[in-house]
C-alpha cells in the first residue's frame, strides 16, 4: 500500500507540472490577445487586418486550451529504451521545446493503443492515469513483456481497468471522448489513411460515433495543411444528436469541424417539415437526377406559333424554327440552366437583329448593329417571349412547382405511378422536409448562376490571396504563432479588415463550397439522392461513413453498403467492422441480437464487453396499465441512477400511439420532465434526467436506464434500435405477446 501511495505522489507530481505549464501557455496567449486587442483599430488596412488576424487565432488557441482542461493526461508508455513517455490530449513541451506530453494523435503514441503482449512495440509497461479534475486518483498498469519486467512492477498490477471503469460510469446526457480508452480495432480505423471512402459497420455499442469523432480530429491532425483552408464535415441525423456530440472534438483539441444535419445542408433553407415515409422513399431514388433534369429541360420551350412583335415601327418575328436553333446550339455548351441562357438569349438577338437590318434601307456599321441587338434586348415584348422560351430559374421554384403542379410532375417523371404522383402532391409554399434537400441541391446544380461577375472576382481574389499568403510567410517567420497555425490559414485572416469568417461560417453560406473531408453518422439512413448531394461536397471521395444496416430506420436507407454505394463511389471506398459492443450488457445485447437476426435484419456478429447482474428486466401487465407502469418503472430507475454530481439518465421509449399516455402518467408521478419532447422533434432535452422517446429519437443515444413499452407496437428495426440504448438496464413493459427472441433465459 505505501509503494502505490508513492506511486499516485510520483504521478502527482508529473500532472502538477503539466498543468503548470498549460495554465503557463493559457495565460501568455490571453496576455498575446489583450496586447493585440489593446492596439485598437488604428493603422494602415494591412495592419489592422494584421491585428484581426492575430487576434483570432489567439482566440483560438485559448479556446483549445481551455477544452483539455480534463483529463490532461491520462497515460503512460515505458518503453525498452528507457524512455519515460506521457499521452495526453494535446502536446505540450516546456520553455527549451523539451516534450514534456505527447499528443494522442501522434505517432509517437500510436503504441499506447496498439501494443500487446504479442506485439509489444519497444513498450514494456502501459500505464492509465485515472484523474478526477487536477488529482491523480489512480493507475492501472499492463506489462506487455513479462520477460523484462521486475518484481515491484509485477506486485504493483491491480485496478478494474480504465476501459470497464469508463463503461461503467452514469451518462451525463453529453458524449464523453474514449482518447483515453481507445482499443486497438477502434485505432486501427482511426489512423486509416485519408484518401478513399472508409465505410465503418457495427453494431450497436461498438463505439462508432465515437471512433468517427476521434478520426476527425486526428485527420486535421495529421493532415493539417491540407484540411485547415477546407475544413472537415460532420453529417448528423438530428440537431439533438449533434447537441450531443458537441463537446467531443473541442475536448480533443479541435474547433475546426463543420456540423450539420441533411436538412440543414443547402444554405438559405431549414427543411424541417414533416411527411410520411412513403413520400421521402419516394423522393430519395436515384432516378430523381433524370427527373430533375427533365424538369430543367421542360422550362426551355419552343413556342407552337410564330410571335410577332413591334421595335420602331417595325415587324420582328420570333420565328418557333429559330428558336429551336438558338436551344439546341446552348444544350451543346452542356453548361447549367441559368448559364446557357445567355447563349440562347444572345443567340436570338442575333436572328432577330438580322430581320431588323434586313428591313432598312441601307446598310449599318458593326457599332450601329451593336446598338440595334441593345435595343432588342431592353423590348419589353422580345423580354417576354425569350423568358417564355428560356425563364431564369431558381432551385425553390422549379422544385416547388413539380409538388404544386400536377402537370409538371407528370411531365417530368413518367417513370412515377398516378398512386406515387399523387401522394407527392402538395400545396406552392408548403415547408420544405429533408427529402426535398437532395431535390433542391440537384436542381441547384443544374440551373447554376450567372458567373460572368464571379468569374472576374474568382480572378482578382486569386491574385490577392497569392500576395496574402506571402505576407503570412513573412509575419510568421517573426512569430511563435508558427507553432500552431499555417500560411493559409493566417492568410485566411487576412482577406478583410472586419470581421473575421470561420470555416464554418464561410461553409454554410456557400453551396458550392467543397471540404476535404467529409464525416457521416447513421449513414445508413441516407437515400441515394443524399449521397449526391454529399458527394458533391467532397469531390476527393475523401469520407468516413460511419452505421449499421440492421439499424436502417427508412424504406429510403441502406440494407447493404455495396447496394447503396457501388453506384455512388464504386470501387473507391473500403470496409472496416467494430465487433465489440462496449455499450450493451451482454444479457440485453444477446437478446436484442435474436430480436433482430428472428426478424432477418442483417446484424452484425458482436461480442459483449462485459455483463451486468440482472440487465435484462420483463414485466407483462394489462393493456390499460401500460402507461402507469412504465412511469413507475422510469420513477424508480431515475431516482436509483441520480447520483449527487447530477449523471444518471432515464429513456422511456415507446410508439407515437402511447407516448401522450406516459407522459401523463410521469406528470401523475410527479415526473414531468417526461414530456419534455414533442413527438417528431429534433431537439431532445439532453439535460434532463428523464425523457420520452420515439425510437427514431433515441437512435445514437444512450442511457443508463431504457424503459421499452410494449415491443410488439415497433417495426424490428426500431425495436433493435430501441433495445440497445442502455448501458446499465432494460426494463421491459408489455401486455401484448414478446417478439420472438425476447425471452428470459
Amino acid at each position: 500500500m505505501a509503494a502505490r501511495q508513492e506511486e499516485l505522489a510520483d504521478e502527482q507530481k508529473v500532472l502538477d507540472e503539466l498543468y503548470t505549464r498549460l495554465d503557463s501557455l493559457r495565460a501568455q496567449t490571453r496576455r498575446r490577445l489583450a496586447d493585440v486587442r489593446k492596439a485598437g483599430p488604428s493603422g494602415s488596412p494591412q495592419n489592422r487586418s494584421e491585428r484581426d488576424a492575430f487576434a483570432t487565432l489567439y482566440e483560438d488557441r485559448v479556446a483549445q486550451l481551455e477544452a483539455v482542461e480534463e483529463r490532461l493526461a491520462f497515460g503512460r508508455l515505458d518503453l525498452a529504451d528507457g524512455e519515460r513517455r506521457y499521452v495526453g490530449r494535446i502536446g505540450l513541451t516546456d520553455e527549451d521545446q523539451t516534450p514534456l506530453l505527447t499528443d494522442w494523435r501522434a505517432p509517437a503514441a500510436q503504441p499506447f493503443y496498439r501494443a500487446t503482449a504479442a506485439h509489444p512495440d519497444g513498450v514494456l509497461r502501459r500505464r492509465h492515469l485515472v484523474t478526477s479534475r487536477r488529482t491523480v486518483t489512480g493507475v492501472e498498469d499492463e506489462l506487455l513483456d513479462l520477460e523484462h519486467a521486475d518484481g515491484e512492477a509485477l506486485e504493483h498490477l491491480s485496478g478494474e481497468g480504465a476501459l470497464l471503469a469508463s463503461l461503467a460510469a452514469r451518462r451525463t446526457g453529453r458524449m464523453g471522448d474514449i482518447v483515453a480508452t481507445i482499443q486497438a480495432e477502434q485505432d486501427a480505423i482511426i489512423r486509416s489513411e485519408l484518401s478513399g471512402a472508409l465505410v465503418v459497420q457495427g453494431g450497436p455499442g461498438t463505439g462508432k460515433t465515437a471512433v468517427a469523432l476521434h478520426r476527425a480530429a486526428y485527420l486535421l491532425y495529421a493532415h493539417r495543411r491540407v484540411l485547415d483552408r477546407s475544413g472537415v464535415l460532420l453529417v448528423g441525423p438530428s440537431r439533438t444528436f449533434l447537441h450531443y456530440i458537441d463537446q467531443v472534438l473541442p475536448s480533443l483539441g479541435e474547433n475546426g469541424v463543420v456540423t450539420t444535419t441533411l436538412a440543414e445542408l443547402y444554405p438559405g433553407v431549414s427543411a424541417h417539415g414533416a411527411e410520411p415515409d412513403e413520400v421521402a422513399a419516394i423522393k430519395g431514388r436515384p432516378e430523381w437526377s433524370r427527373i430533375i433534369e427533365r424538369a430543367v429541360q421542360a422550362r426551355q420551350r419552343v413556342p407552337a406559333q410564330p410571335v410577332e412583335v413591334r421595335v420602331d415601327g417595325r415587324t420582328i418575328v420570333i420565328r418557333p424554327r429559330d428558336v429551336a436553333a438558338a436551344i439546341a446550339r446552348a444544350r451543346r455548351q452542356h453548361r447549367p440552366h441559368n448559364l446557357a441562357r445567355a447563349t440562347f438569349v444572345r443567340d436570338m438577338l442575333g436572328r432577330l437583329a438580322d430581320q431588323y437590318t434586313e428591313q432598312l434601307a441601307f446598310g449599318i456599321s458593326p457599332d450601329d448593329r451593336d446598338g440595334v441587338v441593345e435595343e432588342l434586348r431592353t423590348a419589353h415584348d422580345i423580354r417576354v417571349a425569350l423568358n417564355l422560351a428560356w425563364l431564369p430559374l431558381t432551385p425553390e421554384g422549379l422544385v416547388g412547382d413539380l409538388f404544386a403542379k400536377p402537370h409538371r410532375l407528370a411531365e417530368a417523371a413518367p417513370e412515377l405511378s398516378a398512386h406515387e404522383r399523387e401522394v407527392l402532391a402538395r400545396p406552392k409554399g408548403a415547408p420544405w422536409t429533408p427529402a426535398d434537400v437532395p431535390l433542391l441541391d440537384e436542381a441547384a446544380e443544374l440551373l447554376g448562376e450567372d458567373d460572368q461577375a464571379a468569374r472576374a472576382q474568382a480572378r482578382a481574389d486569386a491574385e490577392r490571396r497569392a500576395q496574402e499568403v506571402e505576407y503570412a510567410r513573412q509575419v510568421l517567420a517573426t512569430t511563435w504563432a508558427s507553432a500552431f497555425v499555417s500560411a493559409d490559414t493566417l492568410a485566411d485572416r487576412f482577406t478583410s479588415a472586419g470581421p473575421s469568417l470561420t470555416t464554418a461560417e464561410r461553409a454554410a453560406t456557400d453551396r458550392s463550397w467543397t471540404y476535404g473531408h467529409v464525416v457521416v453518422d447513421e449513414a445508413q439512413e441516407l437515400s441515394a439522392m443524399a449521397w449526391r448531394t454529399l458527394l458533391r461536397r467532397v469531390p476527393t471521395r475523401s469520407m468516413t461513413i460511419v452505421g449499421d444496416v440492421a439499424q436502417t430506420s427508412t424504406a429510403a436507407g441502406a440494407h447493404a453498403w455495396p447496394t447503396m454505394l457501388e453506384p455512388v463511389l464504386r470501387d473507391s471506398w473500403r470496409l472496416a467492422e467494430l465487433t465489440v459492443n462496449y455499450r450493451t450488457p451482454a444479457a440485453v445485447a444477446d437478446a436484442a441480437r435474436r430480436v433482430a437476426v428472428a426478424a432477418g435484419l442483417p446484424v452484425s456478429p458482436l461480442t459483449s464487453a462485459r455483463d451486468v447482474p440482472d440487465a435484462l428486466v420483463v414485466q407483462r401487465v394489462p393493456d390499460d396499465e401500460l402507461a402507469d407502469a412504465a412511469a413507475a418503472k422510469a420513477v424508480a430507475a431515475a431516482g436509483a441512477v441520480l447520483d449527487a454530481s447530477g449523471a444518471g439518465r432515464v429513456a422511456v421509449v415507446a410508439s407515437e400511439g402511447r407516448i401522450d399516455a406516459v407522459r401523463r402518467s410521469l406528470a401523475t408521478a410527479g415526473q414531468p420532465a417526461g414530456a419534455s419532447t414533442p413527438v417528431g422533434s429534433d431537439n431532445v432535452d439532453l439535460d434532463a434526467p428523464l425523457v420520452v422517446l420515439t425510437p427514431v429519437q433515441a437512435k445514437g443515444l444512450e442511457f443508463d436506464v431504457v424503459v421499452l413499452v410494449e415491443p410488439a407496437d415497433l417495426a424490428a428495426g426500431d425495436l433493435y434500435v430501441a433495445m440497445t440504448r442502455p448501458t446499465v438496464t432494460l426494463h421491459v413493459v408489455h401486455a401484448a405477446p414478446l417478439p420472438p427472441g425476447l425471452v428470459l433465459g
